[in-house]
């Protein structure tokens, strides 16, 4: 009888140990038997996507071809299927750049991942360009890293921490008082100093900082993205709610992150003129700082669904933001069906 007890003490205690390590983000039992199983078929094209309405457009698209098999972990669900060619993962972080990179990290830890695609809407800091478009950065940056000065301290002024290296000048600085409504006043918020991420890339030293502001998209990945130009994208809601020109899809220099809503038109112009970028969201720069760090090529497809603040009336993405995000889903399904398969990758470095 005693060693009938003594049994179910072990197993009792052995129940809470791994229930403990489940709780903590360990995978075991049937899980790991998936992941090792889905990777032995690999490898995957990821796909991050921010929230559910631009996830259920492709889940929906006619070229996605879903597998029975889905994968829950530590609260994001891992969708499989194939686009084209192309084995895929799909996986909706939420909003924010904290949501972002912890999936992201979770599949490229999880999963074996080629590459990282990354869709979704955004707002529009750039004049130029028009809600509906699409637009694919060469760069990307978060850029609510910040250095708050202490009022009464200016440019000259050396920033707390930065002779030890964890803060810097060199990117620049916001003064809210020129956004004064009050020409030559003061203001006590003083200067804002952006900042680069710290990072510690896989293949580092670790414990051994680096540093980032804008993040690279492959090459590769890029220039592929260049062929996507000629595309026709959706212009009109319905038979009465159209866009007021035609959209388009465009490389362009810079997009920025973060985990703030922007919907006004004296930062929409100031993040404009200051780092020149054109789409401002919540989310990209995380993918891209995860990926990056991990050495694992990404790219951001962004479609424009508000004027960010810059618009004559109430904010456009409560009219547009389904066209927007139906249009990403466009531009990454035909991205995803031009890339080359792994071996093409290695032929190609090879002969180059």
């Amino acid at each position: 009888m005693r060693s009938v007890s003594f049994f179910f003490f072990v197993v009792s205690v052995l129940l809470v140990v791994l229930l403990a390590q489940e709780a903590n983000g360990a995978v075991f039992g049937e899980t790991k038997r998936l992941i090792d199983k889905v990777n032995r078929k690999g490898p995957y094209v990821g796909i991050v996507i921010p929230n559910a309405f631009e996830l259920n457009p492709l889940l929906n698209y006619p070229e996605y071809k879903a597998k029975k098999i889905v994968i829950d972990v530590d609260g994001r669900r891992f969708r499989f299927g194939t686009i084209g060619s192309k084995q895929v993962i799909l996986v909706m972080t939420g909003l924010g750049m904290l949501n972002a990179g912890v999936t992201t990290q979770l599949l490229l830890s999880l999963f074996d991942i080629e590459g990282v695609v990354h869709y979704g809407i955004a707002g529009n800091a750039n004049p130029s360009l028009n809600v509906g478009d699409v637009v694919i950065p060469h760069y990307w940056a978060h850029s609510a890293l910040w250095s708050w000065q202490r009022y009464g301290n200016g440019p000259e002024n050396t920033l707390p921490l930065e002779d030890a290296g964890d803060y810097t000048r060199e990117i620049g600085h916001l003064n809210i008082a020129n956004y004064s409504t009050v020409p030559s006043s003061d203001n006590f918020l003083n200067n804002i100093w952006y900042q680069p991420e710290e990072i510690f890339p896989v293949d580092g030293t670790p414990e051994e900082r680096q540093h980032v502001f804008w993040v690279p998209v492959e090459d590769l990945y890029f220039n592929l993205a260049k062929v996507l130009k000629s595309l026709t994208l959706e212009g009109c809601l319905n038979s009465t709610t159209c866009l007021s020109t035609p959209p388009k899809v465009t490389t362009v220099e810079r997009g920025t992150s973060a985990s703030i809503y922007l919907d006004n038109a004296a930062y929409r112009t100031f993040i404009f003129d200051k780092f020149n970028v054109s789409p401002v969201e919540m989310e990209s720069a995380a993918v891209a700082l995860i990926s990056y760090q991990q050495r694992v090529p990404f790219i951001v497809i962004r479609a424009l669904s508000d004027m960010a603040g810059g618009g004559e009336h109430s904010n456009e993405a409560d009219t547009f933001v389904n066209l927007a995000a139906n249009n990403s889903v466009i531009v990454a399904v035909e991205f995803i069906k031009l890339l080359p398969s792994p071996r093409e990758n290695i032929v190609s470095s090879v002969s180059i």
